[in-house]
């Protein structure tokens, strides 16, 4: 049934705008980083690494885990959606996790298309040093698994606030501060938003096997991810429709 659920959620998007926002994050990361001189660098791709994650991590990552977050539950806000979704023989922890599972989904296709863009650049431009596979990929994989409590926290609000404007508003006025957070090593560790930047910049000495300390990845990214999954699950288990 869950599989049904995760299905049913998948065609009801294959005719959205939200296909388009999957390109774009990687797309603007391309036209940043292919607008970059790489030829005076030793170390080319970790270079163009470090220019495209500027843009893709430490803003449109956070921001589009909000927005498909808001669009999987947009369409239940509108006529009595939610009371024709929970009328079907399907149970409320089955919608919420289908609806997160797509979610997920959502953002790992964005991460796959960022090393598409990434790749393609060093291509482009025939960069001669060796592809540092181990470093980009714990990168992309490290600031997918960041973004999952921001994707737990902003599923929970979008569930509960009927705007589909309000969600989007408060993740933009949390997701801003990561300029300055992301810089700062007291509040940085600590601040889920900064968390998909920080987990795929590299950084000298490897400090952890995700580039963040096992405190961080413990506390901040599985502790939230948990909280933030408990108390939106347990709120749409009770959720008046």
């Amino acid at each position: 049934m869950f599989w049904n659920i995760v299905r049913s959620e998948w065609l009801k998007f294959r005719k959205s705008n939200i296909w388009l926002l999957l390109f774009v994050s990687p797309a603007l990361a391309f036209l940043l980083g292919i607008l970059q001189g790489y030829e005076d660098s030793p170390v080319q791709w970790i270079t163009l690494y470090t220019t495209m994650i500027s843009i893709h991590a430490l803003l449109f990552m956070p921001l589009l885990t909000g927005i498909f977050s808001a669009f999987v539950c947009r369409y239940e806000h509108q006529g009595g959606g939610w009371k024709q979704l929970l009328a079907l023989p399907v149970s409320r922890a089955q919608v919420f996790l289908g609806k997160g599972f797509l979610v997920i989904l959502f953002l790992a296709i964005t991460q796959l298309l960022f090393f598409i863009s990434f790749y393609s650049i060093g291509l482009i431009k025939g960069f001669s040093s060796s592809f540092p596979t181990e470093i980009v990929w714990r990168g992309i994989l490290g600031g997918w698994l960041a973004c999952l409590p921001l994707a737990a926290l902003q599923l929970w609000i979008s569930s509960a606030w009927a705007s589909f404007a309000a969600p989007l508003a408060l993740n933009v006025i949390l997701t801003l501060p990561n300029i300055l957070v992301a810089n700062s090593a007291k509040y940085g560790p600590w601040y889920p938003w900064a968390q998909p930047f920080l987990i795929m910049i590299p950084k000298e000495g490897d400090i952890g096997s995700l580039y963040v300390s096992t405190e961080t990845l413990l506390y901040v990214i599985l502790g939230s991810f948990i909280i933030f999954l408990f108390c939106g699950f347990t709120y749409f288990q009770k959720k008046a429709v």
